[in-house]
């Protein structure tokens, strides 16, 4: 069970609540904001999220706008319904429009808290999705900075992990705000306390067999030895104006050596790319073998280095990494998926996939009739979702008219094969990306299909602010 903190007013002068003018200046930071911003604030019920919130409150209220609180039950504890409800209640009181998420189905028993985390973020991003919200603020704070960046040092780190959290992080839906990055606990505390506020303390942040537990306990003796949370914070700072800068650098060589392809690939010019430093040139390859590839981390830097001594070499049997296929083909490389790697899944009616880490499609929620010649169609049932592959292309071509050969031709046959096909029990209904339908219906219903990856090629710089 969650162990309820309430506090008194009267806070010491060196950890005072957060004023709403310190609180504006943090989030005139992070904007431009549209005249009456909605925003969504992750409510976990404890001090620095509620802090956050009743923050919130009155900044969107000053500019007409609206918050939603959003709390996430992971289900991970016994109680945690309950425990949801009780910040559902107080939300209730403080006037916030609040929703629970649950996080439903089985859990995995390995690295549960990285999978939690995953979960959490894709159900507050669907729940931002479904009310319109670009902005979602989280209530990450000095010391979780600091943590960060030792947890990611012993890790052995490279600049984009050291530099820690930014205060602004834009995805392909959402602006992430974390306005209290610069903020002690300590000050979130007494600005729930001043408020005459209660918050709970979540059992799980005094596990010693969680890492950041641990290191939180170190904390004192590492303060003592003048490694501080503020010291290390303002370490992530000066961190992140590097990366920031090696940042600019990779986009401006992307953009002269890399050109994608909507079918999912890749072409470089090696040449353009050993023209740059090396710390330049193996970013800008990991970044491309991430985007073909669909995963979240980079490649092993052994290997990594090994492919980028290969710059200047021909490639006459390609190589592999990183779930990526790197072809000579003349003077550049071919980038592709492989094909052979990626997984299948299903797509339910309404549903939205990001399949493979790379092709984002979307099915309405329709039922299902008879093709046009009679044949099966698209019924009510998931369709599955997988690879083309070489002998899935060899039947489709018997079907796709000679003009939809000709384009189809155009994609690479190694990129050809890793394109995402939907069948249902009667075999393909569509593979979108080479114009390819069973009936007109499957043409207006599964048409949305395209290159999303996880991870694209160039993203908003890292913020420091």
């Amino acid at each position: 069970m969650l162990k309820e903190v309430v506090g008194s007013a009267m806070p010491d002068i060196a950890t005072a609540p957060v004023s709403a003018e310190e609180f504006d200046r943090a989030m005139a930071a992070l904007g431009p904001f549209e005249p009456k911003p909605a925003v969504a604030v992750a409510l976990s019920g404890g001090g620095d999220s509620l802090a956050l919130t009743l923050l919130l409150k009155r900044w969107v209220q000053r500019r007409g706008g609206s918050l939603l609180a959003v709390t996430v039950d992971h289900g991970l504890r016994r109680g945690s319904a309950a425990e949801a409800g009780r910040v559902h209640a107080q939300a209730g009181r403080l006037g916030i429009a609040h929703r629970v998420l649950r996080w439903r189905g089985p859990k995995p028993e390995g690295s549960p808290q990285a999978a939690a985390r995953d979960a959490r973020y894709a159900l507050l991003t669907a729940a931002c999705r479904r009310h319109g919200i670009l902005h979602l603020a989280l209530a990450h704070h000095l010391e979780d900075q600091a943590e960060t960046l030792l947890l990611r040092l012993g890790r052995g780190s490279g600049l984009e992990g050291l530099a820690g959290m930014a205060p602004l992080t834009e995805t392909a839906e959402l602006r992430l705000l974390r306005p209290l990055l610069a903020m002690p606990k300590a000050r979130l505390l007494e600005t729930v306390k001043a408020r005459r506020q209660g918050w709970v303390e979540d059992p799980s942040n005094e596990r010693a067999d969680f890492a950041r537990v641990r290191l939180r306990r170190l904390m004192p003796a590492l303060a003592r030895e003048g490694l501080s949370a503020d010291r290390l914070a303002t370490a992530c700072g000066h961190l992140g104006r590097a990366r920031a800068a090696l940042e600019g650098e990779v986009a401006a060589l992307m953009a002269r050596a890399v050109r994608p392809d909507p079918a999912g690939f890749l072409i470089l010019s090696p040449k353009l790319l050993a023209t740059a430093s090396d710390e330049v040139s193996l970013r800008t390859l990991a970044h491309c073998l991430m985007t073909v590839g669909g995963g979240r981390y980079t490649p092993r830097l052994d290997r990594l280095l090994r492919l980028h001594r290969m710059l200047g070499d021909e490639l006459p049997r390609g190589a592999t990494l990183g779930g990526c296929r790197v072809l000579q083909r003349g003077a550049h490389w071919l980038l592709v998926r492989e094909a052979g790697r990626c997984p299948g899944a299903l797509l339910e009616p309404g549903g939205r996939l990001l399949w493979d880490g790379r092709f984002e499609i979307r099915r309405p929620r329709l039922g299902g009739h008879r093709g046009d010649q009679g044949q099966p169609c698209e019924g009510a049932g998931a369709l599955q979702v997988s690879a083309l592959g070489t002998a899935g292309w060899q039947r489709l071509k018997a079907a796709l008219p000679g003009d939809e050969v000709v384009r189809a031709d155009r994609i690479p046959a190694p990129a050809r094969a890793a394109l995402p096909a939907l069948s249902g029990p009667g075999g393909f209904l569509a593979v979108p990306l080479l114009g390819y339908y069973a009936d007109q219906r499957a043409a207006k219903r599964l048409n949305f299909c395209r290159f999303a990856p996880l991870n694209g090629l160039t993203a908003a710089a890292f913020t420091v602010v």
